[in-house]
């Protein structure tokens, strides 16, 4: 067990963050909240106001951390690439201004050298920007999370529920790997202090390697019972399944439109190097799909 540190967490208030600040906080860390709005911050830890797109913000709350775990993307910006590139050069300077130990970073998995996506793309940009200015960073790279509030997860519990049949594009043969989101903060907590995780790039995910179109049948058994009827066609844009997606889902279209170009990459697990590092065996996908529906 790692000694008690300082932490700072950006994006407290996410789906990963809010679900993250009570276990670190659990653990025995001193643990601040960053937000844009702290009055209206009501978890553990102590609420501190920052953004990363001002550098000046950032002093106060990055003063005395050991560890600061960057949990920011612009997903749901037409300009995410440029915003979220800007907002990790931003925080690795002041990280390294402030003396931070450790930089903790929840990235995307792909192989290197593929043809990414822009949001696949994006996310390993990010990860060398935020080492830029020589503070270590740990990356855990995760492809689907399966957790109520995580946006890929809704785009699976809505279309399972909402559409007695289901008309999908080719992208739904793409394999991935879905991580439950317990494991993701088992992780992230894992990894925090820890002086054989800084500097390193981990991958991550549950023992199930599935297309999408298992995850949505898997996940359409165990909501209701039964199979969607799903037929694929074999052309469907980016841009067309974007504003279908936006039709049946409460996702909006720029959100869905990123995602989406990001699933015609196969995206699973090769390396199991963080089980050294964080013990224990991650969960099933259906599991993982009965608390993700128990927490909604």
């Amino acid at each position: 067990m790692t000694p008690p540190r300082t932490v700072l967490v950006t994006g407290a208030t996410g789906f990963i963050g809010r679900r993250l600040v009570p276990v670190l906080v659990e653990e025995g860390h001193e643990v601040r909240a960053m937000t844009r709005r702290p009055e209206e911050y009501d978890g553990p830890g102590t609420p501190v106001a920052g953004d990363v797109f001002e550098p000046e913000s950032l002093t106060g709350p990055l003063a005395g951390v050991d560890v600061a775990i960057y949990l920011v993307h612009s997903l749901d910006d037409p300009d995410f690439e440029r915003k979220d590139a800007e907002a990790a050069r931003t925080f690795a300077r002041a990280a390294a201004d402030a003396g931070v130990d450790q930089i903790v970073y929840l990235g995307g998995l792909g192989a290197e050298g593929e043809d990414l996506s822009p949001h696949l793309r994006s996310r390993r940009e990010v990860e060398k920007l935020l080492g830029s200015t020589g503070v270590p960073v740990t990356v855990l790279r995760a492809a689907i999370i399966v957790g109520a509030g995580g946006i890929s997860w809704e785009l699976t519990r809505q279309l399972v529920k909402n559409l007695p049949a289901m008309v999908v594009p080719r992208w739904v043969a793409t394999r991935t790997q879905p991580i439950a989101v317990d494991d993701v903060i088992r992780y992230l907590v894992g990894v925090t202090g820890r002086e054989e995780a800084r500097g390193r790039v981990f991958e991550i995910g549950g023992p199930d390697q599935m297309t999408y179109l298992e995850m949505l049948q898997v996940a359409a058994e165990i909501s209701s019972g039964r199979r969607v009827p799903i037929v694929k066609v074999p052309v469907l844009t980016p841009r067309l399944s974007s504003y279908w997606l936006a039709l049946v889902t409460d996702v909006d279209v720029t959100t869905g439109r990123n995602l989406i170009d990001s699933m015609g990459t196969e995206v699973t697990v090769t390396d199991h190097a963080i089980r050294d590092v964080v013990p224990g065996d991650p969960l099933p996908y259906d599991e993982a799909v009965r608390r993700a529906l128990a927490d909604h």
